[in-house]
C-alpha cells in the first residue's frame, strides 16, 4: 500500500468545475513544497518502513526533519526508529541525531538511555575496528591495544606495548601518562612513586598542557605529604582545565593540611556542587568550615558525608559492578 500524495482530496475533485479543480490544484501544490517531509503521513509511513526493515526509505522519510515532527511522541517514535535504521545502514551521522534529539528530550527514559548505552557502544566497536584495519601500525591503533591490555589487567604486555609506540612515536601525547598509570595500579610505594612522577613528567614535555598529568602530580605529591607541590599541581591542572573536578578535591585537601581553610572551603564547594555523591567532597568540606569556625556549616556538611557514605556503600562501584550478576 502506497500513501495518498500530500494535498490530495480523493474524488471530491471530480465533481468540482475545472477552474476551480485549477486553483485548487495550484494551491496543493504550493502547500507541498511549503510543508516540510515531517508531516505526520510521512513519518507515520518512515517509522512503518522501518519497522519492515525498509530503512533506505525510513530514512529518507525521518532524517532530514527529524526535529521539525509534530507531536511529542511521535517524535519519540520516529527518532527511535531513525537510530534504528542509522545503524543497520552504518549512518552515523543518522544515529547520532536521533540520539541527541531522544536525549534531550527523553533524558529519563529506560528505553531511550538503553539504546543510547547499546548503540553508541556499537559505534565504539565499529571505529575501533576501522582504525584497525586501515592504520594498524599507527600510534593510535597501537595504543588502542595497549588500553584493552590494560582493561583486561594485562600491565607487563601493556607497558610494553607503549614503550614501542614510545620508540617509534617519541613525541604522541598520553603514552608517558598511561605509563605512570599502570605504575599506580600498583600499591604505592616510594620506588612506584618515583617511577611514576618521572613518567608523568616526561609527559609534561611532550603536553605541557595536560591537566590530568598535573593532577596526578599533585596526587603523588600529597600522598608523600608534599602539600605544598601538590597545591602548585592541583592549581595548575584547574588552571588548564576548570572542569577537571576532582582537581578541586585534591586542592582543597592540600590546602586544609597547610591550615588553609578559608581557600579550602572555597575548592571544595566547587567540587560538592559537582560531585553531590561523593562523601569525601562533603566531609573535607566539614574539616574546612569547623576549623574556620562555622559550626552550622560545618554540621551540615558532616550529616551530608554521613547519607552520602550509606548511598555510597548500597550502589555499585561502577558500572560494570551493576552488569555483574548478584
Amino acid at each position: 500500500m502506497h500513501p495518498r500524495p500530500l494535498g490530495s482530496r480523493g474524488p471530491l475533485f471530480v465533481k468540482l468545475a475545472l477552474p476551480l479543480f485549477l486553483a485548487a490544484s495550484l494551491g496543493a501544490q504550493q502547500a507541498r513544497t511549503a510543508r516540510p517531509w515531517s508531516q505526520p503521513d510521512s513519518v507515520v509511513r518512515g517509522i512503518d518502513l522501518a519497522a519492515d526493515g525498509h530503512c533506505e526509505r525510513a530514512l529518507a522519510l525521518l532524517q532530514h526533519h527529524l526535529a521539525a515532527v509534530a507531536g511529542k511522541r511521535l517524535r519519540y517514535r520516529a527518532a527511535l526508529a531513525s537510530a534504528q535504521c542509522g545503524m543497520t545502514l552504518d549512518r552515523e551521522d543518522a544515529v547520532i541525531e536521533a540520539l541527541d534529539l531522544l536525549n534531550r528530550e527523553f533524558p529519563t527514559d529506560p528505553k531511550v538511555l538503553y539504546t543510547t548505552t547499546h548503540d553508541f557502544s556499537e559505534l565504539a566497536d565499529r571505529a575501533a575496528q576501522r582504525l584497525l584495519n586501515q592504520a594498524p601500525q599507527s600510534a593510535e591503533a597501537q595504543e588502542l591495544i595497549a588500553e584493552a591490555m590494560v582493561a583486561r589487567g594485562q600491565y607487563q604486555d601493556a607497558t610494553a606495548a607503549y614503550r614501542k609506540i614510545l620508540a617509534q612515536y617519541p613525541n604522541q601525547p598520553g603514552i608517558h601518562y598511561q605509563l605512570g598509570r599502570i605504575l599506580l595500579a600498583k600499591p604505592m610505594t616510594p620506588e612506584t612513586a618515583s617511577q611514576a612522577r618521572a613518567e608523568f613528567e616526561a609527559e609534561l614535555k611532550v603536553d605541557p598542557a595536560s591537566p590530568e598529568t598535573e593532577f596526578m602530580l599533585g596526587d603523588i605529591a600529597f600522598h608523600e605529604k608534599n602539600a605544598p607541590e601538590a597545591i602548585r599541581h592541583f592549581r595548575r591542572a584547574i588552571q588548564i582545565d576548570a572542569s577537571l573536578t576532582e582537581a578541586y578535591l585534591g586542592l582543597g585537601m592540600a590546602l586544609n593540611a597547610v591550615g588553609e581553610y578559608a581557600e579550602a572551603a572555597t575548592s571544595l564547594e566547587k567540587y560538592v556542587a559537582a560531585a553531590p555523591d561523593d562523601p569525601a567532597g562533603h566531609y573535607q568540606l566539614f574539616l574546612a568550615y569547623g576549623r574556620s569556625g562555622d559550626k552550622a556549616k560545618a554540621q551540615r556538611q558532616l550529616a551530608l558525608a554521613q547519607s552520602t557514605q550509606a548511598a555510597h556503600r548500597r550502589a555499585p562501584a561502577t558500572t560494570e559492578d551493576l552488569l555483574q550478576p548478584h
